[in-house]
């Protein structure tokens, strides 16, 4: 035993000798409860360290899936200096978006997501531990990106925005799920599926009933890198011809061997127009198609013109089978 775990324990000892037995009794009662709310809490199945240029993420996977990074590693990451607990409350910002600048930025969804860590036992040394959906990485980068360019921050919280870019760009290449799995090693543990598997489980055998599964954002960047007034004047819902196009080579060729003449096949037999994401199933086929979309979002901030698209998107998420540069040429 160390000087510093016997000086806790006298500490406590002493503590306890100048209580009450009330209090004594109600010390042990909330030592009690503590435990079980400790005992109750999801214990990480995989962890790891997620490394993106010279910044580095602890992240892991709780036993329903969830992949979730560790706030105190974003706080970390960004370079946010902060002394003790940087997790934060609940009911309270994280410390890495608690600054006075990005109020304005923060959208009203994020902030309320936020302020609810997940928590959940490190299966390192089993202890506590506050995590953020990793999902809403790229949510919290973008903040800092907005301020940025709105010239809001101040000089000493520009490195925090390169970091935050840093990190927007590194989560482009593959996307937040997939590293995550690569960096706790959970991708060796997923069953390895045969092409007939994946395509079961990603096609409905029914349609689906209509989402809104693309963004606004995603037509939003498109008309930008093509000059196109958004959003559309008169008609709202129009969309140039040759977005379909655009969509099938950058989304539903690139998620999933065969997935697009699947997807064709099965809208070509619908008595009523469909539209190809209402065949995809909600277990697999959706999650995976808005994980993607989020990633092509990211490419369409990051790109300036049509062809440095195309160049990102073959460069990320090349077809499978085959490594030719996109022909993305305007159809009407």
């Amino acid at each position: 035993m160390n000087d510093d775990a016997t000086g806790k324990a006298i500490g406590g000892k002493a503590r306890a000798a100048k209580m009450t037995p009330e209090e004594r009794k109600e010390s042990s009662r909330k030592a009690v409860e503590a435990r079980k709310a400790k005992a109750s809490l999801p214990k990480a199945s995989h962890i790891g360290v997620l490394k993106l240029g010279e910044l580095a993420l602890q992240c892991a996977v709780l036993p329903d899936g969830k992949r979730v990074i560790s706030r105190n590693g974003v706080t970390v990451a960004l370079g946010i200096v902060k002394g003790g607990n940087s997790a934060g409350a609940g009911g309270e910002l994280p410390v890495f978006l608690a600054h006075k600048a990005l109020k304005p930025f923060i959208d009203a969804d994020l902030e309320e997501v936020v302020k609810s860590p997940i928590v959940y036992l490190d299966s390192k040394n089993n202890s506590e531990a506050y995590g953020l959906d990793a999902a809403l990485l790229p949510k919290v980068c973008e903040v800092w990106l907005r301020a940025r360019d709105a010239k809001a921050l101040q000089d000493r919280q520009l490195p925090i925005a390169i970091n935050a870019d840093i990190l927007m760009r590194g989560l482009a290449q593959v996307g937040i799920i997939a590293l995550i799995d690569e960096a706790t090693g959970y991708q060796r543990d997923r069953e390895k599926d045969a092409l007939a598997k994946i395509l079961e489980a990603f096609v409905a055998k029914e349609l689906q009933p209509w989402l809104k599964t693309f963004p606004d954002e995603y037509y939003k960047q498109i008309f930008r890198l093509y000059d196109l007034p958004y959003p559309p004047a008169g008609k709202s819902s129009w969309r140039p011809g040759f977005i379909g196009k655009l969509t099938n080579e950058v989304v539903y060729a690139r998620i999933a061997p065969e997935l697009l003449p699947e997807l064709k096949k099965a809208a070509s037999r619908a008595q009523k127009k469909a539209r190809l994401h209402q065949w995809l199933t909600e277990d697999l086929g959706h999650p995976k198609l808005r994980e993607h979309l989020s990633s092509i979002v990211t490419l369409l901030k990051l790109s300036r013109t049509p062809d440095d698209f195309k160049e990102k998107v073959d460069m990320i998420h090349p077809r499978f089978g085959q490594t030719y540069l996109m022909d993305f040429e305007e159809q009407e």
